[in-house]
Formats: structure tokens, sequence, C-alpha cells
């Protein structure tokens, strides 16, 4: 039994059960050049892991893309360029037509739609792989 402050005392405290850890005995191998493993190792001390940790944490959030993923962010891209080339369309006709109201507010709905399409194009460099 343990000593509570006020004089008392309280029940000990259940046995705790150790986790049994996989013991991990494969080993992964890869080539790098000096310059990529100095990269890791950088990435590595500045987060305080060792480089087998860092990749291992890494790995467990990539996600990998099948290809269903790729053939649909294939289709959306070809989409978006479908809808982008429609829009230039719509834009120039509304440019020919500018003193017309009607024109006005075509313009300003492209606009919106233009806002749009950009924030779901990556940024150039940017990686197009889904979330996990």
């Amino acid at each position: 039994m343990q000593s509570v402050p006020d004089g008392g005392s309280s029940p000990p405290d259940p046995p705790r059960k150790r986790l049994r850890r996989e013991r991990r005995t494969r080993i992964a191998t890869c080539r790098l050049s000096p310059s990529e493993w100095a990269a890791w190792q950088r990435k590595a001390e500045r987060a305080g892991l060792p480089v087998s940790e860092l990749l291992r944490r890494a790995m467990q959030r990539t996600r990998t893309w099948t290809a269903e993923d790729s053939a649909a962010a294939r289709e959306l891209a070809r989409a978006v360029g479908r809808i982008g080339a429609n829009l230039n369309q719509i834009a120039r006709w509304a440019n020919r037509h500018r003193r017309a109201g009607d024109a006005l507010e075509v313009l300003a709905q492209l606009s919106a739609i233009e806002q749009a399409l950009a924030a779901l194009r990556p940024a150039p460099g940017e990686s197009q792989e889904p979330e996990p």
C-alpha cells in the first residue's frame, strides 16, 4: 500500500504489462550519394533521431500510388485542362463583348472559376501524390 498526503493509504498500483515489440531482424539497404547521405543525417540530427528511425517513420507516413490512383490523377489533370480551355474560349467571347452588361457578369464569374482552378493545381515542383 502507498501513503497518501492525508495519512491514509491507497491500494497498490496494478502491475504494468510490458508491451512486446516485434524484434527487428530485417535490414533494408539502398545506395545513396555522399550528399544524399549527408542530407539524411542532417534531417535525422534535427529530429533528434537515428537515421534508421527517421526512415521508419517516414515510410509509415508514405502512401504508395496504385495504378488506379495514377489513372485518376491523370484524368483529373485532363479534366482541369479541358475546363481551362473552355474558360479561355468564354473569356475571349466576353472580352469581345465587353460593353454588354452580361459580359461583365461573365468576366466576374470567370475570374472566380480561374481562382478555384488555380487552387486545385499543385505548384511547380510540388508532389501530386494524395495524402494518406
